[in-house]
């Protein structure tokens, strides 16, 4: 049961530029105007928004979409986190779906793009629905209504058809660039799977919003991004897997295996120089089918190693997630889901890796409130 009142004091982070020192929860929404009942409970420390994964796979699994209780033990372990918010980056819709979840009070809030498009024999088996390049306009305007404002491309993966099998791209330009325009008709925007030099420049020619991983981006290609308002998620975590992947591979395909490897090797300094670049920054933990769900802070810790400032990596995971999906964050009505730090994540990003306070929807989540004053 939510409490009915909770004032939160400290250091209540808006945004970049609004610090206030207390906000209150009245019947699961924030306002910052005092009210005249006395709070239940107060908990004191650094208050920012509920934290934002832009790339997690909510309800899948290694055979396609799992049944509810395995969906709703990878929901609870996101939420757990402090991870209070969710674009899941493609999912089957059968046998199993998700939107069970939109009735859940305890659930983390999902923004969903639909099923993962590709051609057949071109990416992880189960996974994606598969299509042919002249299916793609169709496709996409499908899973834009499917979805919650968001549509899934697959555009780059090993093509075994080739001499030299190595990462080449699915998609023509004229029906990726005709396939865009009709999400952006129905209002839906456009993110997609590239490691590629070759994808993400084919990405930032045909108008995508969003790349995920983005692990051939160039200097130029960074620039481009930034210039065109594409945001990155860089996905630390599947960047580590790159070697495990490339072996995988077992000396069959050297010239996908040494690409592989090139991208592995650069990963940290390149994910530095998206950010030293301007480009905007997303954090994403692709917990899918080969990263377990509840490792979010293992992200932003990479993301920290690699050399972006805490900041900056909090920035995108709280407010800054927030505005890209439209979102609020704390603001005058909106939903209370704010995670609460005995110190400061902007700091040290490693603190949020120990939040003592969870609010979602007003309620404060159970065994999350140790250190709280009340």
């Amino acid at each position: 049961m939510a409490t009915e009142v909770i004032h939160l004091s400290g250091a209540i982070v808006v945004d970049g530029e609004t610090e206030v020192s207390d906000v209150w929860s009245v019947d699961g929404r924030l306002t910052f105007v005092k009210p005249a009942q006395a709070a239940d409970l107060r908990i004191d420390g650094v208050v920012l928004p509920g934290l934002v994964d832009v790339h997690c796979h909510i309800g899948l699994g290694e055979m396609g979409a799992v049944p509810p209780d395995e969906a709703r033990r990878q929901a609870i372990a996101d939420r757990d986190t402090g991870v209070l918010l969710v674009r899941d980056a493609g999912c089957p819709r059968q046998p199993y779906n998700t939107r069970w979840l939109d009735g859940e009070a305890w659930a983390p809030r999902m923004i969903r793009s639909g099923q993962h498009l590709a051609i057949a024999k071109r990416y992880i088996r189960h996974l994606p629905r598969d299509i042919t390049p002249d299916q793609l306009p169709d496709a996409v305007a499908q899973e834009a209504h499917a979805g919650d404002g968001w549509v899934k491309l697959v555009g780059d993966w090993i093509d075994r058809s080739m001499p030299e099998p190595d990462l080449a791209l699915l998609w023509p330009d004229d029906k990726l660039i005709e396939a865009v325009e009709r999400a952006h008709e129905l209002n839906a925007r456009v993110t997609t799977h590239v490691f590629s030099a070759e994808g993400a420049a084919q990405a930032l020619r045909c108008g995508l919003d969003c790349i995920e991983h983005g692990t051939g981006m160039d200097t130029a290609m960074m620039a481009e991004a930034r210039a065109k308002g594409v945001a990155v998620v860089p996905t630390m975590i599947q960047r580590d897997h790159f070697a495990e992947i490339a072996a995988s591979g077992q000396g069959k395909y050297p010239v996908w295996e040494r690409h592989l490897m090139d991208l592995f090797d650069q990963r940290y300094a390149q994910a530095k120089e998206l950010y030293e670049a301007g480009v905007r920054l997303l954090v994403g933990s692709d917990e899918s089918t080969n990263i377990p769900h509840g490792v979010y802070c293992a992200e932003t810790d990479l993301m920290a190693l690699a050399g972006i400032p805490s900041e900056a990596i909090v920035e995108a995971a709280t407010y800054g997630g927030r505005d890209y999906l439209g979102v609020p964050g704390i603001e005058e009505g909106a939903s209370a889901d704010v995670v609460v730090y005995a110190s400061d994540p902007r700091v040290s990003v490693a603190v949020l890796r120990s939040p003592q306070a969870i609010v979602l929807r007003g309620a404060v989540l159970a065994g999350a409130v140790a250190g709280a004053v009340v």
